[in-house]
């Protein structure tokens, strides 16, 4: 009788030890559906904790679910990585505080928890050590350098001390744009090398898209110099006269070159940002008016969009531009896109916001559109913008899926996008860094940047 005695004690010390055990700042999200974004399969009725900033287990079953002070009910919910943006443009000053602080907002208000920022300033290195220790409400940043262009970096010595100056002051890429000459551009690219930085953006004429390629891009965006490269040399063009991201050449492009290019970023593992989006917004026959009614708008200052409608009008007014040269302009690069999801090295969801009518965070709804138009599939465009992000910026261990240990960086919908993408804009919540961010705080916030943008 007294070991059954010792014994029931036992069992009851050890319980209330695994009662105790149960944080006070653990999180439970209760009989979610977990998507694994790798394999596209859906894990249901799963128990996940969150404490510390990260996700602590994934289980089918738990005890003792009444002792957690923090529940969120998943019935019926999809838990997934939160997404990147990897083309985002982050303001600088003399822009306000409050206003960085909110384009920062507007992007994780879409599930966005990670961005890449293409034109880099040293206040971005700021801000990202601030977003990195939450000292502010923010996604993950990674920035880049200044821009290199044909202005900022015009010779070889040049380039070797930028390059150099830009890594030890911690920026985490180089940003290139256009107009750089090509030994500028070689001896940039000697340098990075060498001080072990990776560079991406655009292709400079003098460049091209052959040898930008073998030069070994962290990734090209926009698409930026695929449709020049499908000229034949016997058209004998001037480069200089490509136009709008090839635009000029698009009566000349040969699309049986494409695989030989879709190759070669294979071979020297060059990811693509497509950006699709600004090329269906500003660069396209849409009507300026429709494009201001969209719901979004509401969040821009009214002398961004102000200036956006006069950019826009004057691009139409130009005589160069034909409604039907764009559209077999916009299927050339539908098609690259495809081809280069289906056999190059790998997608990355970015829509280069905030550009013309790219409002940040919800201009991702569009770009998962346009690569949904070109040919890509639901889950393709998720891994674009979750795992494929984690595996570009080797930080597998860090964020990109749904797994013990990683970042609580997710995203709770109310509907699978594996089914619909439309799901990424039924948000029931957002977690950064193990913070929760409730769909009616999200509105709350939206409402008041919607407010200091009328007055």
């Amino acid at each position: 009788m007294k070991n059954v005695r010792y014994i029931l004690i036992a069992l009851l010390f050890a319980a209330c030890q695994a009662q105790e055990k149960i944080s006070e700042t653990a999180l439970l999200i209760s009989n979610v559906s977990i998507v694994d974004v790798t394999t596209g399969e859906v894990l249901q009725n799963r128990q996940v904790v969150i404490d510390s900033g990260k996700i602590k287990s994934i289980t089918e079953s738990l005890e003792n679910t009444s002792a957690y002070t923090q529940k969120i009910d998943g019935s019926g919910k999809y838990l997934l990585p939160g997404l990147a943006e990897m083309h985002a443009h982050i303001p600088q000053p003399p822009t306000p505080q409050e206003r960085i602080d909110d384009v920062l907002f507007l992007y994780l208000s879409n599930g966005i928890t990670t961005i890449r920022g293409m034109l880099g300033h040293p206040s971005h290195l700021v801000l990202s050590d601030k977003a990195e220790n939450g000292y502010i409400v923010s996604p993950r940043i990674f920035t880049s350098s200044p821009s290199l262009n044909g202005n900022s970096v015009t010779s070889k010595e040049e380039a070797k001390a930028k390059v150099t100056a830009y890594k030890e002051d911690g920026y985490d890429f180089l940003k290139i744009h256009p107009g750089i000459q090509l030994e500028v551009f070689d001896q940039l690219v000697e340098t990075a090398n060498n001080v072990d930085i990776e560079f991406a953006g655009h292709v400079p004429v003098d460049v091209g898209i052959h040898h930008a390629l073998n030069s070994g891009y962290a990734s090209i965006d926009h698409v930026d110099g695929f449709l020049e490269g499908l000229v034949p040399g016997s058209a004998d063009v001037d480069p200089n006269e490509n136009g709008f991201f090839g635009y000029n050449f698009t009566p000349l492009a040969d699309t049986t070159k494409i695989d030989e290019l879709v190759q070669l970023a294979k071979e020297n593992e060059v990811w693509i940002v497509p950006t699709q989006s600004l090329f269906t917004k500003w660069f396209a026959p849409t009507d300026v008016d429709s494009l201001l009614a969209l719901p979004e708008m509401k969040y821009m200052p009214t002398e961004t969009l102000a200036n956006w409608r006069r950019v826009k009008e004057q691009f139409m007014a130009d005589p160069n531009f034909k409604e039907n040269q764009w559209r077999h302009f916009d299927a050339i690069r539908r098609q690259l896109i495809k081809k280069l999801n289906e056999n190059g090295h790998g997608m990355l969801l970015g829509s280069d916001a905030p550009q013309l009518f790219n409002v940040p965070g919800f201009s991702i709804h569009h770009e998962m559109r346009n690569m949904a138009d070109a040919g890509m599939t639901n889950l393709d465009i998720i891994q674009s913008g979750t795992i494929n992000p984690a595996i570009f910026f080797g930080m597998e261990d860090v964020f990109g899926q749904v797994k013990e240990g990683l970042e609580a960086d997710l995203i709770l919908l109310e509907e699978n996008p594996l089914e619909d993408l439309d799901a990424f804009k039924q948000l029931s919540g957002v977690f950064r860094q193990g913070n929760w961010y409730s769909k009616s705080e999200i509105d709350n916030r939206l409402m008041d940047i919607s407010k200091n943008n009328q007055q």
